[in-house]
């Protein structure tokens, strides 16, 4: 009988690299994709105005387009290195590796589904004459809010800690960034501007991604 062919080589830190980028693209790219309303000012009480105003200005839903389809392959990457990192850490039947990882995948739905919103948003913009401005104003609500629900990085970055903390699968000084991350995060939904949870939710992500990027260089080294 043929022995199998175990394969001893380490696992590659490709996966935290992709966390990196995610979360940066993340960050910075929907920064950017929410300049649409800079110009807006007291045009926010009418519809029309609003249209008129951010219709030269498509191209930003395009760019958010492409970033949140980014970002999201970029976290499901992540998701699927983290898990594995974390269960090869954990004790046996642990459930860190599984809720972290689904942290991040309800991550990637809400940029899947907020990118979604950009199609109809841009070809609108694109002919805002055959459209009703309340129709493309309420599109706007929706591009301005989705994309930006990173609850589930604060439901990954809580995971981690509590790993971190009580079985050494994170770093302490991880453990303790991703404990208050995780606050953060938390604490944008005890109020209605759930979209701030990008703010330490994309941090978190970032930095979780370089720090065991990091670790494994120093590892392998």
């Amino acid at each position: 009988m043929t022995e199998p062919i175990i394969n001893s080589r380490p696992a590659g830190r490709g996966w935290a690299l992709a966390g990196t980028l995610g979360g940066l693209t993340g960050l910075v790219g929907l920064f950017i994709g929410a300049t649409l309303t800079d110009g807006v000012g007291d045009g926010i009480r009418d519809n029309a105005l609003v249209v008129a105003a951010i219709a030269e200005h498509r191209g930003l839903v395009w760019l958010t387009q492409v970033v949140c389809a980014l970002a999201a392959a970029l976290l499901v990457v992540f998701a699927a290195g983290l898990r594995r990192h974390l269960a090869a850490q954990e004790p046996v039947g642990s459930l860190v590796p599984a809720v972290a990882a689904a942290g991040l995948g309800l991550v990637a739905v809400a940029l899947l589904v907020g990118g979604g919103i950009c199609t109809e948003l841009y070809w609108a913009l694109g002919e805002p004459q055959r459209w009703d401005p309340d129709t493309i104003a309420a599109l706007v609500e929706v591009y301005n809010t989705v994309s930006w629900l990173w609850l589930g990085a604060g439901i990954a970055a809580a995971a981690v800690a509590v790993g971190g903390f009580r079985h050494g699968s994170a770093g302490r000084w991880l453990a303790g960034f991703s404990a208050l991350a995780a606050v953060l995060v938390f604490a944008t939904q005890a109020f209605p501007a759930q979209y701030a949870a990008l703010f330490p939710g994309g941090l978190w992500v970032f930095a979780a991604g370089l720090a065991f990027a990091l670790t494994g260089r120093r590892r392998a080294a």
